[in-house]
């Protein structure tokens, strides 16, 4: 229902239509474990066990299939449990080419957790097309890449790595999470799977952690929800509920990220204090011109470096008011945190210096505060 419409109508109306008891136009939360079967094996529309499905949940699955421009969305406890159930379509000897910037936890799934069991893993700087195309094996099935990356907000050009992945029979696996499908759709690029982290912007409001996988294809759809209906790791349907409150207003979330981080941006380039931003919207970085290609607008993450090193960074961060120092991103709320020491810990120090994730490395996720406010609070932190 909705497909057709354009991004904005689809955020508020796409997997929802009024309750057919009672009319009301929010979707109730169904809070239940089981359903009455009219005989033995006889439900309706599928509804037998709310791990397999539950109506809540259909109607967020429903809603991001149709934001990202896909046949089949599927909705998880958490981020991390979204990506779980794609590593699970893998057999040990299997082989995955894995962008070298990525969040901490992804890293530590792929290498403490799967590695374990016989997958295999190369990390790649995938800005580098010829890199990229020599990770490959005869044993690769999966790419997985984040664009922007996190925290070095590399952008990596999608329709180039799915022209890749599919030369060598490999599936490709787009985390979308700090794009968001209001500013890019990797499916339309010629992803296969989709993943988020819907604890970010598409939560919006740091209250649910979440995550989910949207596909364009209905036999890998069928795949994916065997694995999660095998794993488990689903969402409740309070939790269902309120991140498809939050996709309502994710247009105009999104446009006021976006148009902050840019003034923010430019205000920190011309700060002493600052040694380097990066920020996909600035000429001055090195993917600019894809970024134009796949993005409609730049986001609302901006990764700085100190001038002054970590002693610099810390004491930013310990002086900040309205940026608060918390690990995750994406919310209403702007956070500011310290990726080698929080959200990227878990990734060896030797495996942060290739991707230049150093100590002086602050990484902010921009808020839809006043940007006056803003800036006058990093002014005042790094005073």
């Amino acid at each position: 229902m909705h497909n057709d419409k354009r991004f904005a109508t689809r955020c508020i109306h796409a997997g929802q239509s009024p309750d057919p008891t009672t009319g009301a136009i929010t979707t109730p939360i169904y809070l239940t474990s089981t359903y009455v079967q009219r005989s033995p094996g006889e439900f309706k529309d599928g509804y037998d066990y709310s791990r397999s499905k539950n109506p809540t949940r259909q109607a967020l699955e429903d809603n991001l299939a149709a934001l990202e421009g896909g046949v089949r969305g599927l909705s998880f406890s958490s981020g991390l449990g979204s990506i779980d159930c794609v590593l699970h379509l893998l057999s040990s000897g299997d082989h995955v080419v894995l962008c070298d910037d990525v969040y901490g936890g992804t890293f530590r799934l792929f290498k403490r957790v799967f590695e374990q069991l016989g997958i295999t893993f190369s990390r790649v700087d995938m800005t580098d097309h010829d890199a990229t195309r020599a990770a490959f094996t005869d044993k690769t099935k999966l790419v997985w890449l984040e664009t922007p990356t996190n925290p070095t907000l590399k952008i990596i050009d999608i329709a180039a790595m799915a022209e890749m992945a599919h030369a060598k029979g490999a599936l490709l696996c787009v985390d979308n999470t700090f794009a968001t499908p209001a500013l890019q759709n990797p499916l339309a690029l010629g992803a296969d799977i989709v993943s988020h982290s819907t604890t970010k912007y598409l939560g919006g409001h740091a209250d649910v952690v979440g995550g989910a996988l949207i596909v364009k294809d209905e036999e890998l759809g069928d795949k994916l929800w065997f694995n999660q209906n095998s794993v488990g790791a689903v969402p409740s349907p309070m939790d269902c509920f309120l991140t498809l409150r939050s996709t309502k207003t994710l247009h105009v979330r999104m446009q006021r990220h976006c148009e902050n981080a840019a003034k923010v941006a430019d205000h920190l380039a011309n700060h002493k204090a600052i040694e380097k931003v990066v920020y996909p919207g600035h000429t001055t970085h090195p993917q600019h011109e894809v970024a134009k290609k796949q993005m409609s607008d730049f986001g609302g993450m901006i990764t700085v470096y100190l001038a002054g090193g970590l002693d610099a960074a810390k004491r930013m961060l310990e002086r900040v008011q309205i940026f608060s120092l918390a690990e995750s991103l994406g919310g209403v709320e702007s956070l500011i945190e310290h990726p080698a020491i929080m959200t990227h810990g878990s990734v060896p120090p030797e495996e942060r210096a290739k991707i230049g994730l150093t100590d002086a490395l602050v990484r902010l996720s921009v808020g839809i505060e006043d940007v006056a406010d803003q800036i006058a609070d990093l002014d005042a932190a790094l005073a």
